[in-house]
């Protein structure tokens, strides 16, 4: 993990990141940093949640497989957010590896920090 440092001197340690984005944790301000699509955006832990749920909803072999002339574009709004994202296809499956790989790398922190204190204890 790489630290981050940004304008206002808040400090971000990333999570998880691919060659579409990344997402960062930020201690201090208990929040995330999702860089993606072209913007940074700040998530608290609910609302990530929101995001994930969100784009696992998105059926994409349905979408791949339509033949209906609908345009190859999701709307993502999260409720009680102030981020929107207008996502293609491609972008879609960028956005859900990138929160796959994220939640993964906490689930495995969250492993390693339990383990370690089973042995010192």
């Amino acid at each position: 993990m790489q630290n981050l440092t940004i304008q206002s001197s808040v400090d971000f340690v990333e999570v998880f990141s691919t060659k579409a984005g990344a997402i960062y944790q930020s201690d201090l301000e208990n929040c995330w940093y999702v860089d993606f699509a072209g913007k940074l955006a700040r998530f608290d832990y609910r609302n990530i949640l929101k995001l994930k749920k969100a784009v696992y909803h998105i059926d994409i072999e349905d979408l791949l497989l339509n033949n209906t002339k609908s345009p190859d574009v999701e709307i993502l709004f999260i409720c009680a957010c102030d981020h929107c994202y207008v996502l293609s296809l491609i972008e879609i499956i960028a956005l859900k590896e990138l929160l796959q790989g994220t939640f993964v790398m906490l689930e495995l922190n969250h492993i390693i920090y339990d383990r370690l204190h089973r042995i010192i204890s």
